[in-house]
């Protein structure tokens, strides 16, 4: 009986730990989100906040793997993490925030033969697409 309790005891503490690291982890990323967030309302004049809606709502994970998107798991496209450290914007244009709310809105404009589709997506809701991309 006592192994029991002594095996219980265990588990519990372990799971504890297990839940105290990552709420540490968390908090610590905390801030390098904001500033990131920050800087990416600041270069794109959009509102990360506002993205997954919007992202959820033109299908862009029916295509792409997009972080912190719940089934954003596409595969067609290429995955959205760490966008704001690549060199282009759909393999042609140099990566910059105008660029990348031009693909979003008007992909063909930049590569004519692209199999990303003109959504329909606004400017407005491209910019704030973009600013949520370059946060993460």
């Amino acid at each position: 009986m006592r192994s029991v309790r002594s095996r219980r005891h265990w588990l519990v503490t372990g799971a504890a730990v297990i839940c105290l690291v990552v709420a540490s982890a968390a908090a610590a990323t905390w801030p390098a989100r904001q500033q990131a967030e920050q800087v990416a309302r600041t270069i794109t004049g959009g509102e990360p906040n506002r993205a997954p809606e919007i992202m959820r709502r033109y299908g862009c994970g029916g295509c792409h793997t997009i972080p912190g998107i719940p089934g954003a798991d596409g595969v067609t496209g290429p995955p959205l993490s760490g966008l704001i450290h690549r060199v282009y914007v759909g393999g042609v244009a140099t990566n910059s925030p105008e660029h990348l709310v031009q693909w979003i809105v008007e992909p063909k404009t930049l590569a004519p033969r692209s199999a990303m589709p003109a959504t329909g997506i606004s400017q407005a809701e491209a910019r704030d697409v973009a600013a949520y991309l370059y946060a993460r």
